[in-house]
């Protein structure tokens, strides 16, 4: 039974694998299991790692350093890819006012840990893993931990106090949520308020009674100074349906469907003249039973020539004689405006003619099983560069030593702009979300497992030691506190509803458990829209600040 033994305890390529695969197959069969509606999901995947270091299973120090790197460097790549699309919209309009609460959560918990410091007896880099435990942010503990390498000070403090205060830090911020509704909240905070979204689309019917756009062309329209943008889908004249282009004349009496956003309706009702009463945004509506010459069909862009593109650039409209009423990218409905830049996986709305729609697929590509397969090449080429940025020094005055991105903050950088940029340079970034989680999956389990197994050896005799409660303690206070204040301050000054405030603080906090709580107990979506608003700025703040506070204070 020696080999037996061997294939468990004695170092090897082969038993690195064993271990880290154990580790992590048990963890994820345990993160299923829910107790009061709530599951750490693959957080246990840490915990259970720390049992196996707890137990006295160990892998040789450099291939734990090379799987945890790698993996850190996978998940918030795959993560930064994910945001990135988003990242810099959610900062229009009602995003900014989101994004500035979120913010104030992160510097309240953050000004609290740095104080606490000079107060307690814990250090700065075990204070540092305390505030990535209580805001559940494993990244950020990743980037703390390769500045402290950078530093020359141990990272296992760091690992232990973010261990310790991990699991408050999940059921923190649902316990806030619980005390501020049943304390704060009034009847009318759980009403729904409308989010201004520029990317949602409204469809509605107007029939053209102004003079002023009498006898003039759909392009003198669309330009005319002060009038939102809108799309044309369909024009019935006379009883008969039409495709129009920009140079269709519109006459009295034209009845437009027009696809544009419902702030924007009382602007185009004064354009046009009047707004038919048919609620055109049904999901049952049978858009070919509506005339018999159009039909509407949803194509999927798949060419490779077409990423990066404008709409407007392809004159699809006049040339095919159809018309684009809507984009669908990543569950977001777009407007189709000319200067929309259409990346691989957008699917467009297509109406016209059963001949028209045919050549129109040929152009776009509309072949499903292109995109199927992953683009590695683009991610593996944003890897070194994410790595690449990561490494270069930054000087900040007032730091004796140069300030870097590191392993976390690099390739999340990269991530985002790769997701949110790309296309625009052609560069092909799509990837299904099958894949997409899969790789952020992989990469999160893989350093989680190595985190705790790095942290188990100590992790139990640590949490029975006095600092073990005091750590618990203090973690508790930074999830706690900041949620409530800022709750309140979401409610009272900035007249959010709660549902967006929840979504608000699940997201600052990166706490998908917090906000599976909000979906139950509040009926809208409003959650999940605030929670999406905020969450990519969020992690981007909780990695770079975690390196800030150790070259600033250590």
């Amino acid at each position: 039974m020696e080999w037996l033994y061997n294939l468990f305890f004695e170092h090897s390529a082969l038993q690195a694998v064993i271990i880290l695969s154990l580790i992590i197959s048990i963890g994820l069969g345990l993160g299923k299991i829910h107790l009061w509606g709530i599951s750490l999901g693959v957080t246990f995947v840490f915990f259970t790692g720390i049992l196996g270091g707890h137990l006295g299973f160990s892998i040789d120090p450099h291939m734990l350093t090379y799987a945890e790197s790698f993996g850190l460097v996978l998940f918030v790549y795959a993560l930064g890819l994910q945001v990135g699309p988003g990242f810099f919209s959610s900062f229009r309009r009602g995003g900014c006012q989101l994004n500035l609460l979120g913010s104030g959560v992160i510097l309240l918990g953050t000004i609290m840990a740095v104080i606490l410091t000079f107060f307690t007896p814990i250090s700065l880099p075990d204070m540092v893993g305390i505030l990535c435990g209580a805001t559940t942010n494993t990244p950020a503990l990743g980037a703390a931990q390769q500045t402290l390498k950078q530093l020359g000070e141990p990272t296992s403090g760091a690992a232990l106090s973010c261990a310790v205060t991990y699991p408050l830090g999940v059921i923190g911020v649902i316990l806030a949520i619980i005390a501020v509704k049943k304390f704060f909240v009034r009847p009318s905070d759980m009403e729904e308020h409308e989010h201004d979204d520029p990317n949602h689309t409204y469809i509605a019917a107007f029939q053209i009674h102004n003079p002023a756009v009498f006898n003039k062309s759909i392009q003198d329209i669309a330009h005319t100074a002060g009038y939102p943008k809108f799309v044309i889908s369909r024009i019935w004249r006379n009883g008969t349906v039409s495709i129009p282009t920009s140079e269709k004349i519109l006459e009295e009496n034209d009845r437009l469907l027009v696809i544009t956003t419902e702030k924007d309706v009382p602007a185009l009702t004064i354009l046009f003249g009047e707004q038919e009463e048919r609620d055109w945004n049904q999901e049952d509506i049978d858009w070919n039973a509506i005339d018999s010459k159009l039909i509407s069909k949803h194509i999927i862009v798949s060419r490779s020539e077409i990423n990066g593109k404008k709409l407007g650039s392809l004159r699809l409209r006049n040339t095919y004689g159809i018309n684009i009423s809507r984009v669908l990218r990543s569950g977001v409905k777009l407007l189709a405006t000319p200067n929309l830049v259409l990346q691989l996986g957008d699917r467009l709305t297509v109406v016209g003619e059963a001949a028209a729609i045919n050549n129109v697929e040929k152009v776009l590509g509309n072949t499903v099983k292109t995109l199927r397969d992953p683009n590695l090449a683009c991610i593996f080429i944003g890897i070194v560069l994410g790595l690449i940025i990561g490494s270069i020094p930054i000087a900040i005055p007032g730091i004796s030593s140069p300030v870097k991105l590191g392993l976390a903050g690099g390739p999340i950088v990269m991530g985002i702009l790769i997701g949110a940029y790309g296309p625009r340079i052609h560069i092909v970034t799509y990837t299904t979300r099958s894949a997409s989680l899969m790789l952020r999956g992989i990469g999160l389990s893989l350093y989680l497992a190595c985190l705790g197994l790095e942290a188990g050896a100590h992790f139990f005799e640590t949490v029975m030691r006095p600092e073990g409660a005091l750590w618990i303690g203090i973690g508790f206070l930074i999830t706690f506190i900041p949620v409530v204040i800022m709750a309140l301050i979401a409610l009272r000054f900035c007249h959010l509803d709660f549902g967006s405030t929840c979504g608000m603080l699940c997201g600052s906090m990166a706490n998908p458990m917090a906000l599976n709580y909000a979906n139950d107990i509040i009926a809208n979506d409003n959650p999940s829209v605030s929670y999406a608003t905020v969450y990519p700025l969020g992690m981007f703040m909780r990695v770079i600040i975690a390196q800030l506070i150790l070259m600033l204070f250590l």
